[in-house]
């Protein structure tokens, strides 16, 4: 039998936007010395994140983060690895599966945020690529089974990022992830950049349209000579 008091007992809906202090975390970004993974780590380190860059040579990501500033340091991609309790993979499509196939120790027990987007390029222009596993996200799921992977930042453009002229970023980030506690601390991240706002968009199962997107806004960008992103209504 239910007590008639058993829904005053539930607790209240938890507020989404309610979201941990990410502060004090420091952020790797594999890959850091491409555009993608250039733009990201300066808006997180020019928000007050400490940063480091990885690069398959440490003299590389050394170079790239003195250019940076902003306290940002570089490192052989298994010591960005090592030294960071979030890593955001940001290298390029064909070289995704080798990277974290080599890196599985360093990144056990770590959040890994994968925003790769697998797209192919032809006289029509760019175009999705489904891999095996369903999409990069999964993917990385799949090579790191020690490690916590989400998906976010995938609309994102390395122009705007990189550009110290450029005060705010005004995006949304779609984060896509398996528990709550590594979403919300994606959309932390996300949310200290200003302008940004991260957005809780699904499970990783949901990836796959989320990286495929990028290809859409390519045209979008290539047509209107844009670098446009995304923002979600009525939330």
């Amino acid at each position: 039998m239910t007590s008639p008091d058993a829904s005053a007992a539930k607790p209240p809906a938890r507020d989404p936007w309610d979201l941990p202090d990410v502060s004090g975390l420091v952020v790797g970004v594999l890959g850091g010395t491409g555009d993608q993974g250039r733009g990201l780590a300066y808006r997180l380190a020019r928000a007050g994140q400490r940063v480091v860059i990885g690069s398959r040579a440490a003299e590389r990501a050394a170079s790239a983060a003195a250019e940076l500033g902003h306290g940002v340091t570089g490192a052989a991609n298994a010591d960005c690895a090592a030294r960071s309790d979030v890593v955001i993979v940001a290298v390029p499509w064909d070289g995704h599966a080798a990277t974290l196939e080599g890196l599985r120790a360093e990144l056990a027990g770590k959040l890994v945020v994968d925003c790769v987007n697998p797209l192919g390029f032809d006289k029509k222009g760019a175009y999705a690529i489904r891999p095996e596993e369903g999409s990069a996200a999964e993917q990385a799921a799949a090579l790191l089974p020690d490690s916590r992977v989400a998906a976010a930042f995938h609309h994102l453009s390395a122009v705007l990022l990189q550009d110290a002229g450029v005060a705010e970023i005004d995006t949304d980030v779609m984060v896509l992830g398996e528990a709550r506690a590594d979403t919300d601390i994606v959309q932390a991240l996300a949310g200290r950049i200003p302008g940004m706002r991260g957005v809780y968009a699904g499970r990783l199962r949901n990836a796959h349209q989320v990286e495929a997107l990028v290809a859409n806004l390519i045209s979008v960008n290539r047509r209107h000579k844009a670098h446009a992103g995304l923002r979600v209504t009525d939330i």
